[in-house]
């Protein structure tokens, strides 16, 4: 406290006029010079006291603002009731809240980071472990068909694992938040037709019928190849999930609030336990039966949560899954 300049300005006017007064007092008779003393003893008493309750209330915030920068888990700052002080303190707490959560969510993320890691490192060892395999074979084999056969697989193996590396990277590229999305008008009916034309022989194949109720007019605000992208990885869930012969219904309907695009199958639906974690990273169902690398809903939410929009997703009353995509206006 003896080390502040401002009070050490206040002290030194403050003796200075006291001197002053009691040099006054003394001069008309002894008592008002005593009497002036001990007013002024007792006003610097209180003064020094007050102050110095008010240089341990900032001391104390100080020793917290401290404990925040080292990431103290544990903080307590004692209500005060003074005006500025009050400020301060709130404004404290509120930052301290604001570092934890910041805190907290970098936890997440390392967590989410070592898990999709891990994760990566095994989708990738599975393939190379088949690819490894299948050249020892090719290269014991002395039969041309079957080393065309194994040529054949470890082609497709390596096809996989490309799928898997492009859509990590783009993955990575939307968290980085780096994609610079076109904002143009697009035509809902068109954009269902480009995302329906690489199923359409597997459909044919499969017995899957399309079955579309999309207003000729109707047009959103995005980019149509990222949106293309997710509305297929949608697309390619509902045909494993259908299998052989069944309906996809795609409606779409527009109102004063949003853009809605529904996709429903035909399928089997989801199992209770997968609903809450469709659109995570990597899962692939409670019981590790479902198809791919787990990460095509995780991009479609993604490309769609960055264009502004929501995705959803539950089992349909009448049977099937039902996907529900809204643009808000």
């Amino acid at each position: 406290m003896v080390r502040n300049r401002e009070f050490r300005k206040f002290t030194f006017v403050f003796l200075l006029v006291t001197l002053i007064l009691a040099i006054v007092g003394f001069s008309q008779n002894t008592a008002a010079g005593l009497l002036t003393m001990v007013a002024a003893v007792i006003f610097g008493g209180l003064f020094c006291f007050f102050t110095q309750a008010r240089y341990r209330q900032i001391a104390q915030i100080a020793d917290q603002i401290d404990l925040v920068l080292h990431n103290e888990d544990r903080l307590f700052i004692e209500e005060l009731d003074e005006g500025e002080l009050s400020i301060l303190q709130s404004e404290i707490a509120k930052m301290t809240l604001r570092i934890r959560e910041q805190n907290a969510a970098l936890q997440r993320e390392k967590e989410n980071l070592a898990d999709s890691l891990a994760d990566i490192a095994h989708q990738l060892r599975t393939p190379l472990t088949s690819v490894n395999l299948l050249l020892s074979l090719a290269g014991e084999t002395t039969s041309e068909k079957e080393r065309k056969m194994t040529l054949r697989e470890i082609e497709a193996l390596l096809l996989r694992m490309d799928k898997l590396i492009t859509a990590l990277l783009k993955l990575s590229r939307l968290d980085a938040d780096v994609v610079a999305f076109q904002n143009e008008q697009i035509s809902v009916s068109k954009l269902i037709e480009e995302a329906l034309r690489p199923f359409l022989v597997s459909l044919e194949l499969h017995e899957i019928q399309i079955e579309k109720q999309i207003p000729t007019t109707l047009t959103i605000q995005g980019d149509a190849n990222w949106l293309s992208e997710a509305l297929q990885n949608i697309l390619k869930n509902c045909i494993e999930s259908i299998g052989e012969q069944g309906t996809i219904i795609i409606n779409a309907e527009d109102n004063p609030l949003f853009c809605a695009i529904t996709i429903h199958d035909s399928g089997k639906g989801f199992e209770t336990a997968d609903l809450h974690h469709l659109f995570d990273r990597f899962y692939r169902g409670e019981t590790g039966s479902q198809t791919g690398f787990g990460i095509g809903m995780s991009l479609s939410q993604s490309i769609i949560k960055r264009q502004g929009g929501t995705i959803t997703a539950k089992n349909h009353p009448a049977g099937g899954a039902i996907f529900i995509i809204r643009f808000p206006k």
